[in-house]
């Protein structure tokens, strides 16, 4: 069995399978963009965009694309904001593997070469693996076909230092047990919701929401280009019509990949869905199958069901620890408890509006705030709800923060969100930060096009801990709840960034 290990455990910067990676990226990248096999062609799989393509170097103006039925066949595939996020890039992930192992091979290199994870929730591990962020060789020469010039990091003011700051990311998508969620404004759900074929959807699952979106742009950042154009431009990283051009985009995925593994190992709850819709994938109704090259140049076509059977893809990670703990201690929750009652699921449960936003709000510089008037009687009714004890197998009382439409150029962008309770007679504020959001894709969602319809990206973040914390309080205002975003890194004016409306649900019975 081939294992995939962690990045930072192999035994130095330049351990081999580093090292064979490299000579293999560097073997791919002058093959032309219409092979099957090259760099360039596994890139535009995922995304593509012409205009940074050429301005970035990676495509000549007068450079041909591949001919329409491969670009029509394996192009522009990648599933986001649906509940084929991760299989597809599962399937993804295996066919690269086998052509740089299939490369390192051709070039004398060992015949079980795999690709490594970056774990960078593990203590000491969030920065860039050194070997990505030396322009030289081992030996002091240049050319690394890792490093990348436009991967800026998460700080405008240190452009190339490239880390994941680990209070903008967070594992809290390991602790839902339900794979597929609502697109209402409940809960999305670990994988995401029930969609068909989606290539730039707007309404993240939560693995994909947190950690998989931060990530993208805390690494690939952003920078301004006076003279191309008065917005920032993303990072290779940052956007998803870029990021497959980054050699550490293949790392990142495989530590998602790793992660939804670990999220099944974890609890007996957590497993994947039934239906035939997702088993059979988009295929199955009509729309585009999941198909990519295998290193001979011809088709493999692949289905959710194959990805979703772990013992069957010819791999396995070194560790399913999310952040370090333990494998035994994960896997011990696997065992459903005796006289476990069945939770019903949340796809069925009420979503209620709780209060809404009176206008939209513009985000720039270092972030923005508001407040959301409460409607009476639908707070007593969540507050009621919080202070009685749920019955054995009822839904539990859910309360999200959703941030609808938000639009803008600026993918690289992530804030924090905080909610502020108001103090009264004297009783000081309280803020509670509730997570974060990252706007990758949010240009592919905010601009026209045949498959998206330019409202922009939603998000919902689960508020139920700070709500329940002061919904009985007789000394906070809960007649508004204030809603603060906060920039990781400042927000270009001209990036137009705004929040089309901000809403409180319920969810439950």
């Amino acid at each position: 069995m081939l294992v995939r290990k962690n990045v930072w455990e192999l035994g130095g910067d330049w351990a081999d399978p580093i090292l064979w990676y490299a000579r293999a990226v560097g073997a791919l990248k002058p093959k032309p963009i219409s092979d099957r096999t090259s760099w360039r062609f596994w890139a535009g799989m995922h995304g593509y965009n012409q205009g940074l393509w050429e301005f970035y170097g990676y495509k000549a103006a007068k450079e041909k694309l591949p001919a329409k039925a491969d670009f029509d066949e394996f192009w522009q595939q990648c599933q986001h904001g649906s509940w084929y996020f991760l299989p597809w890039h599962r399937g993804y992930l295996i066919g690269f593997e086998k052509l740089i192992r299939a490369t390192v091979v051709s070039l004398k290199g060992p015949a079980d070469w795999t690709l490594p994870y970056w774990n960078y929730f593990k203590s000491g591990q969030n920065g860039l693996p050194p070997a990505f962020g030396s322009p030289d060789w081992p030996d002091g020469k240049g050319n690394n076909p890792l490093f990348v010039e436009q991967r800026w990091g998460p700080d405008p003011k240190k452009p190339g230092k490239v880390f994941v700051p680990l209070n903008a990311v967070n594992l809290d998508a390991m602790g839902i047990h339900e794979f597929t969620g609502v697109a209402s404004g409940g809960d999305r759900g670990f994988g995401g919701v029930d969609t068909g074929f989606e290539h730039g959807g707007t309404k993240h699952g939560d693995i994909e929401s947190q950690p998989h979106d931060q990530v993208h742009g805390l690494v690939g950042g952003e920078k301004m280009f006076p003279k191309a154009s008065p917005r920032p431009l993303p990072g290779l990283m940052s956007a998803p019509d870029t990021a497959g051009l980054d050699p550490i985009f293949w790392l990142h995925h495989a530590n998602i990949d790793r992660l939804w593994q670990s999220w099944r190992l974890s609890d007996h709850r957590n497993t994947d869905p039934e239906e035939s819709s997702w088993k059979k994938g988009p295929a199955s109704h009509g729309k585009h199958q999941f198909v990519v090259p295998l290193p001979d140049g011809s088709p493999w076509v692949y289905t959710p069901q194959q990805m979703s059977d772990f013992a069957g893809v010819g791999y396995t990670y070194s560790d399913f620890s999310p952040a370090g703990t333990p494998l035994a201690a994960v896997a011990s929750a696997t065992a459903a408890p005796s006289g476990a009652a069945t939770m019903a699921k949340s796809t069925g449960a009420a979503v209620e509006v709780v209060g809404v936003s009176a206008k939209a709000l513009a985000v720039a510089g270092n972030g923005a705030q508001t407040s959301v008037p409460v409607e009476p009687q639908m707070h007593a009714k969540v507050a009621s709800k919080m202070a009685t004890t749920a019955a054995p197998g009822a839904r539990e009382e859910r309360v999200f923060l959703n941030l609808e439409n938000v639009r803008g150029y600026s993918d690289a962008t992530v804030l924090q969100v905080y909610v502020h309770f108001a103090g009264k007679d004297g009783t000081p504020s309280a803020e509670r930060q509730v997570g974060s959001i990252g706007l990758f894709g949010i240009t592919k969602a905010t601009e026209t096009d045949a498959g998206h319809t330019g409202g922009g990206l939603s998000y919902a973040l689960n508020i139920t801990k700070p709500y329940q914390e002061f919904a009985g309080s007789a000394n906070v205002d809960l007649a508004n709840i204030g809603v603060r975003l906060e920039a990781v890194a400042p927000v270009q004016q001209s990036a137009e960034v705004s929040v089309g409306r901000i809403s409180i649900v319920r969810q439950g019975d």
